[in-house]
């Protein structure tokens, strides 16, 4: 910051100088009078400046040819390199300020003009390292992708850029599609400098893609080893990738390596909730059903699914309606304010066809978070009070209308899952998942919301209604024992 001010200063001085300078030859009639070995010479403004600068020119050459002079003395007197030298700085000036004239090109986005400057630069420099680099990037800018791969492959070659020249290889396949091949650049690349968190995220996306669940844990804890991922985010990551292990165990009828997975996946992040889902299940077969209870129940805390509820069904198939809703109640009890907890609950009285129950079991949810499963429920509870078909009716015409309620959601793109994946689908993002309420979006229909009870009615002389379940689908009912079905 001084070194610019004394720049400025000087700059500004100088101007002032030449300013002067030239205000004095004008206002002086005789110009400038200049006396050599007694003769006199007489220079007007226009000669007087034209002088200053034949003057110049003759000082830099009489000092070029000094240090040329220096030089020849130096190399006579057995300094062997001294005229190599002399020459080799005026072609590094040369080869410098063309490797500076073409990183501006490339900043300003002129691909051509930049790999016409880095070849000057490569004329003068003979740097491969500095040229090379400068060459691939501006023959990627002006869609010479040919180029850029040949330069990216010299880069290669020698080890002081062959991380360089690999990860750069490696962005051309991605951007071709061909990730297989990415991933072994990737894995190369990390080889060479595990530290680089860029090439650390390349390749755990390429790794979780692949399915690849083990490398991808290695590669998650390099992460964390050289601090480019806090810790806690670690956790929960190492907990998706191991339950993505265990499933892939799962599938390949593994049982006891899968049992051990989910568990572990379930120790490292309880709330996760498919992971919890898995270890109940694992601890079931078992047949510790105290530890899968356990498991379900600090997940519920966490965050209340219907998949725990589910799992929690599981640990005891063969139980009555009244068991089961004993052993819900005490499921609930920690989140019983929570939406799906007094759904859940709801659900749980119709079964056992305590109607008044489950209408106080629901309260006012469908004020405060109207969704099409909290107007199924209604339409049940009314049907089983025993309310006319036109009052059911009426909860299922809302139904048709309002939205499902949470479901899996990528963070990154709003894409909507119909089941949890470690992956988004849409946009390949990691771990960005989660259970919440996607923005609503109106019902588009003719005659708007007033055809809907024309929807849903039944012909007439029909004694079957239509409930309209969660998941939008209609299934016939018969009865009130059905009407949770």
């Amino acid at each position: 910051m001084l070194w610019s001010l004394v720049k400025i200063c000087l700059f500004v001085c100088v101007v002032a100088a030449a300013a002067f300078g030239a205000s004095y030859l004008l206002e002086s009639n005789g110009g400038v009078r200049l006396e050599v070995a007694g003769t006199e010479y007489n220079f007007g403004p226009l000669e007087s400046v034209i002088a200053l600068v034949v003057l110049l020119v003759a000082v830099w050459v009489f000092l070029k040819v000094l240090s040329l002079l220096v030089a020849v003395w130096k190399f006579l007197n057995g300094d062997e390199t001294a005229l190599s030298r002399y020459f080799e700085r005026n072609r590094q000036a040369k080869g410098y300020d063309a490797l500076s004239q073409g990183m501006m090109a490339l900043a300003s986005g002129e691909g051509r003009q930049a790999m016409a400057k880095a070849a000057k630069a490569e004329k003068y420099l003979n740097k491969p390292e500095l040229t090379d680099l400068l060459t691939a990037q501006a023959a990627e800018m002006s869609g010479d992708r040919r180029k850029a791969e040949e330069t990216y492959r010299k880069l290669v070659a020698n080890d002081a850029t062959r991380f360089v020249g690999v990860r750069g290889i490696m962005k051309q396949k991605l951007a071709d599609g061909d990730t297989d091949t990415a991933l072994k650049l990737a894995e190369k690349a990390f080889a060479l400098k595990p530290r680089h968190e860029d090439t650390q995220d390349v390749l755990l996306k390429l790794q979780a893609q692949s399915e690849e669940w083990s490398g991808a844990r290695e590669t998650l804890n390099a992460k964390l080893k050289h601090g480019s991922l806090p810790r806690d985010v670690h956790k929960r990551r190492d907990a998706v990738l191991a339950l993505s292990e265990a499933r892939k165990i799962f599938d390949a009828n593994q049982t006891i390596e899968a049992r051990k997975a989910a568990i572990e996946a379930n120790r490292l992040s309880p709330d996760l909730i498919p992971a919890a889902v898995m270890a109940a299940h694992g601890y079931v077969e078992q047949g510790q059903n105290k530890y899968a209870t356990r498991v379900i129940k600090k997940a519920w805390d966490a965050q209340p699914h219907p998949d725990l509820a589910a799992a929690f069904v599981a640990i005891e198939p063969n139980e009555d309606a009244k068991a089961r809703l004993k052993r819900f109640t005490a499921l609930t009890k920690g989140q019983a304010d929570h939406p799906e907890s007094k759904m859940l609950m709801t659900e749980m009285h119709l079964a056992n066809e305590d109607f008044p129950a489950a209408r106080r079991a629901l309260g006012n949810l469908f004020e405060t978070d109207p969704t099409a499963r909290t107007a199924t429920l209604m339409a049940a509870i009314e049907r089983g009070e025993g309310a006319e078909d036109t009052v059911v009716k009426g909860w299922l015409a809302r139904a048709l209308s309002l939205p499902r309620g949470p479901q899996w959601i990528c963070e990154n793109c709003q894409h909507i899952h119909a089941d949890w994946a470690p992956m988004c689908t849409n946009c390949n993002s990691f771990d960005t998942l989660s259970w919440k309420t996607p923005p609503q979006s109106e019902v588009a229909m003719p005659g708007g919301l007033q055809m809907l009870p024309l929807i849903v009615g039944s012909a007439q002389g029909d004694s079957t209604d239509m409930v309209v379940v969660e998941d939008a689908e209609i299934v016939e009912v018969d009865g009130p024992k059905d009407a949770t079905a």
